[in-house]
């Protein structure tokens, strides 16, 4: 670790696994658990995702502390075709149910060619693309998705019934980076529209509603209403169509029936995942795959920039180079966030 008396202190990847384990440990967790759920928040933390990386000890422990999630799931695996697998989580921290599907998806591929899992009785599971990322780099393409608490409302309607439910993508590149999209349904996250309300700034109406249901530019009514959709009325389809995978399909609780990790910590989430992986050594060699891949990045970094400091990019460009940066630098850590971090991983 290096800190100054002016930044925040600079961890490596691996003093960060092993601070992350070591906290959820202390949480309750079994070691071999709390170094999946670190795993996926620091790679979070390396992409430069913090919202989403280990500054979520604060509200998974406190879920854990009150027996809303349960710190040592027995998390089971049916597989009732042989490329389909379904994971119940068993109320267990929502990334350790979420790399227990994915290595059960990367199974079912690796026998079939294609790989589909479903887990229910989980919790919040990250960003998405932690998991594209791993697929990928063992040569999976993937599709994968969450259901969440609801915060957007339905097209048309005046109360929040969807989930701003995250959907990723990830095709990997033998010789290069692999593409990785990552978006929740919400054309903004709420954090934006909170920052604004510290600023005094108003917000573009096309942010959010108010509690009515109409668009607004109010930071403070925005966020006493609801989340509008990308897209509009196709975001609004696009929510839905996640939330039929990740809750529906796999047994979870879908829509209101998903309980709000704010207003009831204590009680079981119940939300669902779920993971479309394809193996692409099924489809052509690693030099076909390589090739096409460059091919189509070229395609599209070659197109003009309309502002020449902002060239063209693709899906996960800048969270490859954060990871970059950060595996030269160090990842710099919120002090409130070490210091639960090391106070937890004192009770290990």
């Amino acid at each position: 670790m290096n800190a100054s008396l002016t930044s925040p202190p600079v961890f490596s990847e691996a003093e960060l696994l092993d601070l992350g384990t070591r906290a959820f440990t202390g949480l309750g967790l079994p070691p071999d658990d709390a170094a999946d759920v670190a795993r996926v928040l620091v790679q979070a933390d390396l992409f430069g995702l913090s919202t989403h990386g280990l500054s979520r000890v604060e509200s998974y422990g406190e879920r854990l502390l009150v027996g809303g999630i349960q710190a040592r799931a027995r998390v089971t695996v049916q597989s009732p075709a042989p490329a389909l697998r379904l994971v119940d989580g068993d109320n267990g921290v929502g990334p350790l149910v979420g790399m227990h599907a994915l290595r059960a998806a990367m199974e079912a591929a690796k026998a079939c060619g294609v790989g589909v899992a479903f887990a229910r009785q989980s919790n919040h599971f990250g960003p998405i693309s932690p998991y594209s990322l791993i697929a990928a780099q063992a040569g999976f393409a993937s599709i994968i998705g969450s259901n969440a608490t609801t915060t957007i409302a339905p097209w048309g309607g005046s109360d929040a019934r969807l989930g701003n439910s995250p959907l990723g993508f990830g095709v990997p590149n033998p010789d290069g980076a692999p593409f990785l999209l990552d978006m929740a349904m919400s054309v903004v996250a709420r954090a934006k529209i909170r920052n604004a309300l510290k600023r005094g700034s108003a917000i573009p109406d096309t942010w959010a509603t108010g509690r009515d249901g109409r668009p607004t530019t109010d930071a403070a009514a925005a966020l006493d209403g609801f989340l509008l959709p990308i897209g509009g009325h196709k975001g609004y389809g696009l929510a839905l169509m996640v939330d039929l995978f990740a809750g529906l399909l796999s047994n979870a609780a879908y829509l209101t029936h998903v309980k709000s990790w704010v207003d009831a910590p204590d009680e079981p989430q119940n939300l669902g995942h779920f993971f479309i992986l394809i193996d692409t050594a099924r489809l052509g060699s690693a030099a076909w795959l390589a090739e096409r891949m460059s091919d189509f990045a070229a395609i599209l970094h070659a197109s003009p920039a309309t502002d020449a400091d902002r060239p063209v990019i693709v899906p996960g460009e800048i969270e490859l180079a954060n990871m970059a940066r950060q595996r030269r630098d160090g990842i710099a850590v919120d002090p409130a966030v070490l210091a639960l971090l090391q106070r937890h991983a004192g009770q290990a």
